[in-house]
């Protein structure tokens, strides 16, 4: 399983980017996707065309609900992290990918950097 990132979602809906191609691989090699209802909802803040919103729904099989146990992540991962300003989202992110102890594919791998340390697996298109 692979937890995508907003950004990630971002660049793979973009026809020849590096993360179009990787997304396109994991479809076809039937790798399972999830992406956490925190990054859902930061994609779905936009600008995004509904048929963009439509296609991303059908091909990532399953958006995880933010628990109790994820946000106790969160904090934890947030406070490690030196409390960084506008960090506490991908603190979130980072912690349902955690949570299924799976990678988070991302396009800003700098902003996950610090999470590293604390046991965040990120994987980056290239």
């Amino acid at each position: 399983m692979v937890h995508l990132d907003t950004s990630f979602l971002i660049r793979a809906l973009v026809r020849g980017t590096p993360e179009d191609t990787l997304f396109r691989e994991w479809l076809l090699t039937g790798e399972s996707l999830s992406m956490s209802a925190i990054a859902w909802a930061e994609f779905l803040c936009g600008p995004v065309e509904n048929v963009d919103a439509k296609l991303a729904a059908e091909l990532i099989g399953e958006r995880t609900a933010f628990t109790e146990d994820q946000a106790a992540t969160a904090a934890r991962l947030f406070n490690e992290s030196g409390r960084r300003r506008g960090s506490l989202v991908d603190c979130m992110i980072a912690a349902a990918a955690l949570s299924d102890h799976a990678p988070l594919a991302t396009a800003n791998a700098a902003d996950f950097a610090k999470l590293k340390r604390s046991g965040v697996s990120v994987l980056e298109a290239r």
